[in-house]
């Protein structure tokens, strides 16, 4: 053979040039002996012919397999014994081989040669030898001393075929002859053999290449795997056609750990340019050859060289491919195509899904490649895809860690939507084997309770619904209706909100599971009034929607709303009204043009529907005035959000007109004829020019009707009822109702702005003491409903852009203000009084009126339990009024003799609510207010139109409103007895607006509000010149001082709540929170280029900054501090703002604050604030050890040597009274401090083991400063905390410190004594408190004791363990420690208790005890400690 006396370089070199002649001789050989038949006399003189039937095989002629008679293994035997006894030996070996190729030149022999033998069967059918036999040619390969020569044999026949392909009736020589040599039991010369495979490698075809190389690790033996990877390693650089064999058979192989890192990169390196469909072999090696070790980086380059867009074209450009082929034919390829790249993603991700269900450390290297990832360009679909399958494996610890990461990196914002709708939009075919999975991530999303991820979960729901099957689709939906029906608010909001937008979008396919929503209606006794809207109005929509696919559930929709309305309780009313009103809202909507709509007009049965449904409604509300208010809510809510039909809106408009009229307006004669309670007057008049013959509000004799038909309904008689509750949601109808007719213009009805109503002379309040208890019930009552007009008739006209409705308006502002100060001195002492319903949507009506406690005067009750904190419970400080707030800090005994008002706080449920157009009043200039001079009798004066008083009632409520809509509470389950705490009563309309539009109207007020900033900071400053730099100056108004401070407070306040909103975080939000910082920036520097968001940050911060200088009180004070740390986190560098933070929080707690009538400021609120602002300045603080120093060294020290009544010099807000909260905040700081110490580590350094004991020793030296106070303040109060945060500081000292005293105590000897010297004074000092704790048996005090023994145990034990790690034991000495009090005396009480043995061993082992100053140290060495142990729990001495 040419090719088989060439060395392996050369042969490579030769093989293609010597391959073609080398074919063409065997051709020739093979055709040339064809013809010519072998006679049987020929073929008997062959060694080989004869040889073979001796040893025991039939070579049959005729086709048919050769027969063997006994078994391959003495067969074997025979052949060796024959070749070994002839006189040729070893001659004859080379005639035996050339026999055999003589007799194998004919294809027919060769291939019978090829095919197993079978058993000889005889007479009796008995088998003698084993059913199944190996083929002639493998049987003699297994005798060694052939198999070399009959090896070389068959390899040089593969080049006689690999040409030809399946020739004969497609019998495939070449991978016959290739099997011959799997699974030898011995190969003499496995190198040769390996060498001459790769030859044929290198020259053969692709198909007998592939047959070779995917057979290599089973022809071969372990020696040579590392030669023949090596090999493979290079060709698979070359052609990467052969990917697949090659990687199969390197997955087969047993090859070294290096050689298999070394085959692994260079397959790594490949990775971009391998073909799409051998993609899944290369990844599959890849994870199958990890190891524990290297896993990681694996994973990690894998993740960033596997591309999977690039695997897969865009459905728009499928599409566009798909129309360019010309007929069906090419877009069915086209289609293929796409469906089978597809495919190869899906078997791609089933690997990775295999080796990460079989693999721990792959799954772990997945997750931390993952989360390696910070920024939101870098995270690919791959990322996504991942996580799916690492939640979907059946490993606990991969599914909540894929759960865990999905939401820190949507918390973070590193995975946006856009890359889930990618995802989804181009693997659709690939996700939905994933789909459960996808499902439940998307409900954990939803069911969690921070508030940023749960949009994200909701948006995995309805692109699912989007791309998947129907199956799928109805599994989407029921998810959402199990979220709504599980009772969470979060949960319930995000699946409704879901549920209507599907709705919305895809309305055919959601019809087909219109049944599974209706179920949500056996469940709404746990739904709030706003849930109930979007339930009726998602199934309205279905049901009775313009195309009306769901119309398979309108009759249940009429029989579930029609049985609730026809119910006797209130709650299934409601229900029943707000449903009612959703499907009149949907059957009435304003139709497109279309065909089966004239012209777009409703048609007429329609129109009819909705009549008799309204009617419906009226007739079943009118026997009970709640009803009926809130159906006039529910419809004036329907107008305001939709688009109705014209025929429906004038109808109900013209009808509401009417009613008004005839129920509420009355014309005002010179006299108000009646028997009233109290005497009925027209007041509140603003036109008084056309006083004769004017219209009024009937409200007192309607209020007087109401009250004498509750007594005639109880003695049987029945009348129609004119409810004067029906009066302001009957307006806002009204109003709505015009607004909407005629684009806006409010002339029709704008005499009711500045008409009188008929109510009695308010004087009446002077002298409310003397009136009965029904007439002053009466009286609140009038005033409620009084306040409440009004405050529907700002919400009207608040929009009006003339300036006399401006004026009106105001005067209606100043108006409320007004009577809500009579209401206040009304409503003390007026215990068990209920207020009159106002929202009529929720809990109230049936359940808060039986349950509402009045918070009565402070002077009659102190002990009312629950009730009594509700006036304070819901107001921010500052917004009461001023003849109260001086008293809220004062006790008892130093009350008033006269009468206080009470706080209207608790009585929020039952005012109107205000809209959010009516703060736009706060963007009001300057006009006269001699025009607006009314009832009110004030004097006539010009100033800003919007007073003190006004600004704080406007920004109190815009306050309420920011906290209810961009604070995010999260989500809590109801409780099992559900209570009826309701905090959405008054927001009815607030929660019918989006969070982001709610965002963007408080920063489209920011300019209003930072001109009153501005207004209040002028004020103060002039106060402080006119008073030479003193607020409580002679010409001092306090009334005007406190109104004035509050709202200073109450600006703070909403421009920190507004800038505090979670949503600014996210992504689509940027823009708006530059607008809003651009606002504030503005004010400082006007024009200029845009500024980045760092730099609009920066301007906003040094604007703020200077209203450092006004700060009337120190809750305002916290209030701009606040403003600015929320400020500060609004930019890439938080830490930039830390210094000027801190510095101005040490500014307000180093001065002295004063109120405006000159008494220092104090009580519980002013230590709650102090506590919040002292927190803020250590939290701040570069160093927050020296600061700690510096107040409990100085200060404190400073309070010690001071008057009784005085404070620190340095820290003027340091006194006996605050002293409790510095001590507290001090402890808990200087605690958090220590535990951000890093530990120590045996790798450090000489020089970081000396900074670390420095950061040490400063903490344990205000440690002991800290503990030592104790013997100074010795209240209750200061020792619960002393001993508390001891305890916690002691923990940490013994995680964190212990081990740096471990390894620095050779190299820091001194350093480290003298740390331990100063920690013995404070354990001795906790030590005496256990015994002062025990002594008094104080519980509060006793239960820490227990913790602290212990880790007063563990320390001492801890230090001798040190001791014996470092060769020191016999420094270690321990002994009993005497129980002391806080003076340091003797507890005797115990010592009597032990006995005389302990007594006299105590005398003899225990050192005199000396002072707290000094611990008793023997210098037996210089490193000696001693130790002394309590019998009863260690301490250190």
């Amino acid at each position: 053979c040419v090719l088989q006396d060439q060395p392996p370089h050369r042969c490579f070199c030769n093989a293609s040039a010597a391959f073609l002649l080398f074919i063409e001789a065997k051709k020739s050989r093979r055709t040339g002996h064809q013809p010519k038949e072998v006679s049987s006399e020929e073929t008997n003189e062959t060694v080989f012919v004869t040889f073979v039937k001796e040893a025991g095989v039939n070579l049959k002629l005729d086709g048919t397999a050769h027969e063997i008679v006994v078994d391959q293994v003495v067969f074997q035997k025979r052949i060796r014994q024959q070749l070994q006894k002839s006189p040729r030996y070893p001659g004859i070996l080379k005639e035996f081989i050339t026999a055999l190729e003589a007799y194998i030149e004919n294809p027919e022999r060769f291939k019978n040669c090829l095919f197993p033998c079978v058993p000889q069967q005889s007479e009796d059918d008995i088998c003698s030898v084993s059913s199944f036999q190996e083929s002639l040619l493998r049987m003699l390969l297994g005798i060694e001393m052939l198999q070399t020569l009959i090896i070389n044999t068959l390899l040089e026949k593969i080049p006689e075929f690999m040409l030809d392909g399946a020739v004969d009736g497609g019998f495939d020589f070449p991978r016959m002859i290739i099997n011959q040599l799997k699974w030898l039991d011995r190969v003499v010369d496995p190198k040769d053999l390996a060498v001459k495979l790769m030859e044929l490698v290198s020259v053969a075809p692709f198909e007998v290449q592939r047959d070779i190389i995917t057979s290599l690790p089973e022809i071969l033996e372990d020696s040579q795997h590392d030669d023949i990877a090596r090999e493979l390693n290079a060709l698979l650089q070359e052609n990467t056609q052969l990917t697949v064999p090659i990687l199969d058979a390197l997955s087969s192989l047993n090859l070294s750990s290096s050689l298999l890192t070394e085959v692994r990169d260079a397959v790594m390196a490949t990775l971009g340019s391998v073909q799409l469909q051998d993609l899944p072999v290369v990844v599959k090696f890849i994870l199958h050859s990890v190891s524990a070790s290297d896993a990681s980086e694996v994973v990690n380059n894998l993740r960033k060289k596997l591309v999977l867009e690039q695997c897969v074209l865009p459905p728009v450009l499928q599409a566009s491919q798909s129309r360019m082929k010309s007929k069906s034919t090419a877009g069915s390829a086209s289609t293929t195509a796409s469906g089978s790249s597809q495919d190869c993603v899906t078997l791609i991700l089933d690997c990775i899904k295999s080796a990460v269900r079989f693999q721990k450390t792959i799954s772990e290297a997945w997750l931390k490649a993952i989360e390696s990832v910070d920024e939101v360009e870098d995270h690919k679909v791959l990322d996504l895809l991942l996580l799916f399958i690492l939640h979907c494996t059946n490993a606990n610890q991969s599914r909540r860690g894929a759960e865990r990461l999905l939401k820190l990196k949507v918390r973070k914002g590193l995975i946006q939507e856009a890359l889930l709708q990618k995802t989804f939009r181009d693997y659709s075919q690939v996700l939905r084997g994933y789909f459960p999975s996808i499902l439940a991530l998307a409900q954990s999303l939803v069911r969690s309770p921070d508030p940023c991820v749960v949009p994200f979960g909701g948006q995995m729901h309805r692109i699912s619904f989007t791309v998947f099957d129907a199956y799928c689709q109805q599994a989407v939906v029921g998810s959402l209706v199990t979220h709504v029906c599980s009772g969470v608010g979060g949960e319930v909001d995000v699946a409704l909100e879901l549920l209507c937008n599907l709705v919305m979008e895809k309305p055919t396919e959601m019809a087909l599971y219109a049944v599974f929503v209706k179920g949500i209606l056996d469940y709404m006794d746990n739904l709030t009034p706003q849930q109930i809207r979007r339930l009726f109005h998602l199934l309205s929509r279905v049901a009775f929607g313009q195309q009306q696919q769901g119309s398979h559930i309108q009759d249940d929709m009429h029989i579930v709303i029609r049985k609730q309305l026809s119910s006797t309780v209130p709650k299934y009313k409601r229900i029943g009204i707000i449903g009612a009103v959703m499907i009149v809202g949907s059957m009435g909507a304003l139709r497109s043009k279309g065909k089966e709509s004239q012209g777009g007009s409703l048609p007429q049965e329609t129109l009819r529907q909705v009549t008799a449904l309204l009617e419906l409604v009226k007739s079943s509300s009118e026997s009970s005035p709640e009803a009926a208010a809130l159906y006039y809510d529910e419809l004036a809510s329907l107008i305001w959000s939709s688009s109705l039909d014209p025929q429906v809106q004038e109808m109900i408009g013209t009808s509401v007109l009417d009613d008004f009229q005839d129920d509420f307006v009355v014309d005002v004669g010179p006299e108000i004829a009646g028997s009233f309670p109290l005497p009925a007057f027209a007041m509140y008049n603003l036109d008084e020019e056309e006083s004769q013959g004017c219209i009024a509000i009937n409200l007192l004799p309607l209020l007087a009707n109401e009250t004498q038909n509750k007594v005639d309904s109880q003695s049987g008689k029945q009348q129609k009822r004119v409810s004067p509750l029906c009066l302001s949601p009957f307006f806002r109808l009204l109003r709505l109702c015009e607004e909407k007719r005629h684009q806006g213009d409010l002339e029709e009805i704008d005499a009711l702005l500045g008409c009188p109503l008929i109510l009695t002379n308010m004087d009446v309040v002077d002298k409310v003491e003397s009136l009965s208890k029904a007439e002053r019930e009466f009286l609140c009552t009038l005033l409620f409903h009084t306040i409440n007009w009004f405050r529907e008739v700002v919400n009207a006209f608040c929009k009006q852009k003339e300036t006399e409705m401006k004026m009106k308006v105001m005067t209606r502002l100043q108006n409320i203000t007004f009577l809500q100060t009579l209401l206040e001195r009304a409503l003390a002492g007026m215990s068990g009084y209920i207020p009159p319903v106002c929202n009529f949507d929720g809990e109230t009506t049936d359940g808060m009126t039986s349950s509402f406690g009045v918070p009565v005067n402070k002077t009659k009750k102190d002990g009312t339990g629950k009730k009594r904190k509700a006036p304070g419970k819901n107001v921010p400080e500052g917004v009461s009024q001023p003849e109260e707030g001086t008293e809220a800090d004062e006790t008892q005994q130093k009350e008033k003799e006269i009468r206080p008002g009470v706080s209207l706080a608790a009585y929020r449920p039952f005012f109107r609510e205000l809209d959010m157009e009516v703060l736009s009043v706060l963007q009001c200039g300057l006009l006269s207010r001699s025009l607006l001079d009314t009832e009110l009798h004030t004097k006539v004066r010009e100033e800003v139109l919007l007073g003190p008083t006004e600004l704080a009632f406007l920004l109190e409520d815009m306050l309420h409103k920011v906290e209810f809509s961009l604070t995010a509470a999260p989500a809590k389950r109801a409780p099992f007895l559900k209570v009826m705490a309701d905090k959405t009563v008054g927001f009815s309309h607030l929660q019918q607006r989006s969070t982001k539009d709610i965002a963007s109207y408080c920063v489209q007020l920011l300019p209003a509000l930072c001109t009153h900033l501005e207004n209040c900071h002028n004020h103060f400053q002039t106060v402080l010149s006119e008073n030479n730099g003193v607020v409580d100056g002679p010409s001092t108004d306090v009334e005007e001082y406190q109104l004035m401070t509050s709202g200073y407070q109450l600006l703070l306040q909403v421009i920190n709540t507004t800038f505090s909103w979670s949503g600014f975080s996210q992504p689509g939000q940027r823009s708006l929170l530059k607008k809003a910082l651009g606002v504030l920036a503005g004010r400082l520097k006007e024009g200029g280029p845009e500024l980045t968001l760092d730099q609009l940050v920066r301007h906003s911060f040094e604007y703020l900054l200077n209203f450092r200088s006004t700060m009337p009180s120190l809750s305002t004070a916290l209030c701009l501090s606040q403003l600015l740390s929320t400020l500060s986190e609004k930019g890439g560098n938080p830490g930039a703002f830390r210094e000027q933070i801190a510095s101005l929080a040490r500014r307000f707690l180093s001065q002295g604050w004063v109120t405006a009538s000159g008494e220092r400021e104090r009580g519980s609120k002013f230590n709650e604030t102090l506590h919040t602002l002292l927190s803020i300045y250590l939290e701040h603080v570069d160093d927050v050890l020296k600061a700690v120093e510096e107040i409990a060294g100085e200060g404190i020290t400073e309070l010690i040597n001071a008057a009784k009544d005085e404070s620190s010099a340095s820290w003027p807000t340091l006194s006996r009274q605050t002293f409790l909260v510095f001590y507290k905040v001090l402890m808990a700081e200087l605690e958090k401090a220590v535990r951000r110490i890093p530990p120590g580590k045996m790798s450090d350094n000489s020089e970081a083991q000396s900074e670390k004991l420095l950061t040490w020793n400063l903490a344990v030296r205000d440690f002991h400063i800290l503990v030592n106070l104790v013997k100074v303040f010795d209240s209750r109060p200061v020792l619960n905390v002393s001993l508390k945060y001891g305890r916690l500081f002691l923990e940490s000292f013994l995680k964190l410190g212990m081990p740096l005293l471990d390894y620095s105590f050779k190299r820091h000897k001194e350093d480290v004594q003298s740390l331990l010297k100063t920690f013995q004074l404070s354990t001795r000092q906790l030590h005496h408190m256990c015994g002062h704790s025990k002594i008094h048996q104080d519980t509060s005090l006793t239960n820490h004791v227990p913790a602290v023994k212990k880790s007063l145990e563990l320390f001492v034990y801890r230090v001798k363990a040190m001791l014996m790690l470092n060769n020191c034991q016999e420094a270690f000495w321990m002994g009993n420690l005497k129980n002391r009090n806080l003076k340091g005396e003797e507890i005797l009480s115990q010592r009597s208790q032990g006995s005389d043995e302990d007594d006299e061993e105590e005398d003899q082992e225990l050192p005199p005890e000396k002072s707290d100053d000094e611990v008793p140290f023997r210098e037996k060495y210089s490193d000696r400690l001693h130790f002394i142990s309590s019998s009863i729990y260690p301490s250190i001495v």
